[in-house]
């Protein structure tokens, strides 16, 4: 089947970037002298500043193919393209140095400080003690960790998030053009992994970086992509689009499957409340309505209605009301076709 991905749309972050570089995979594959196909034929392409997630199945080969971009795998097939370069064909040496890699378990270096496993990849490059150490300070803050408190701790003395974040950090300490993530939140609790889902999100609205994260968590690929890449075996492309387009619309049986039934909800949760689904406010104003902010989600919509047994709620901007989100409406947006 030949899938053609679909517009970012509105709530994407696609688009340039100050320091970031498109991506683009050409028909890309890897197979092993036995004989296994990993992935075989896998055209994707990536926008600069746009973060894309790839999800599917166990053994579907999307931590290969996040693998074949720095080349630590090698593939043996295909072209990738970093904006206009073909890196099959650069140094995989100097290619790593500009593209920063996170993994599930940080792979911090033990026996270094937190300024060291920062400072890992400027030192590489030969960066000047003191610009490395105003990097080092700048990242540490931007991740939320005081580098007075934290910059001369060792990583057994962290918890699993803050050595994530640390973790973060290195990946941008030499301001890399493209970042790769592995299952970077998975090896933390539930309440953990919000947290720096939440945190990411503010870190990459700031720093705009191009990023390709790999994850088995649909929940988390739907609160954190632009797109969505869904393969299945063989590193074969399913479907690529926005999470809304991918929760409502699947594009195969493949896809209707692995998103499943529940799809409608986790459609709420990218759906924002717009004001030209808007019913107009009563002439009365509907006094007893409760009330959500224009923009938020759907899914906070309803469980506004669940908390209140109400079937409407009245949409505010800046405190003003500007209309009423009905019952019928909200389940209406978060129908999958």
């Amino acid at each position: 089947m030949d899938v053609t991905p679909e517009s970012s749309g509105a709530t994407g972050r696609a688009g340039a970037a100050p320091h970031a570089a498109s991506i683009t995979l050409e028909g890309i594959g890897k197979r092993y002298p036995d004989g296994t196909e990993a992935v075989r034929g896998l055209s994707l392409d990536v926008g600069a500043g746009e973060l894309v997630v790839l999800i599917g199945p166990s053994g579907c080969g999307k931590s290969t193919v996040l693998r074949m971009i720095n080349r630590l795998i090698e593939p043996t097939a295909g072209r990738i393209l970093l904006g206009d370069e073909d890196v099959t064909r650069a140094d995989p040496v100097r290619l790593r140095r500009r593209i920063g890699y996170v993994i599930q378990n940080v792979g911090l270096f033990p026996h270094q400080t937190v300024r060291a496993n920062v400072a890992t990849v400027p030192r590489l490059l030969g960066w000047s003690r003191d610009r490395t150490r105003k990097r080092v300070d700048e990242l540490l803050e931007l991740v939320g960790l005081d580098p007075g408190q934290f910059g001369q701790r060792y990583p057994h003395e962290l918890s699993g998030g803050q050595r994530q974040r640390v973790g973060v950090a290195r990946a941008l300490a030499a301001d890399p053009v493209v970042l790769l993530m592995d299952e970077p939140f998975s090896a933390v609790d539930p309440i953990v992994r919000t947290r720096l889902q939440e945190e990411f999100l503010r870190l990459q609205a700031e720093v705009r970086k191009t990023i390709v994260l790999v994850t088995h968590d649909l929940d988390e690929a739907v609160r954190l992509g632009d797109r969505i890449a869904v393969l299945s075996e063989g590193g074969h492309l399913e479907q690529y689009a926005p999470p809304a387009a991918l929760l409502g619309s699947p594009a195969t049986p493949f896809v209707r499957e692995f998103v499943g039934a529940d799809r409608g909800i986790r459609r709420l949760v990218v759906t924002p409340v717009r004001a030209e689904t808007l019913e107009p406010v009563p002439a009365d104003g509907a006094p007893d309505a409760p009330t959500v902010a224009l923009g938020g989600s759907a899914y906070d919509a309803l469980a506004v209605m669940l908390t209140s047994a109400a079937d409407r709620v009245v949409v505010t901007d800046g405190g003003r009301p500007v209309g009423v989100l009905g019952r019928q409406r909200l389940l209406d947006l978060g129908r999958a076709d």
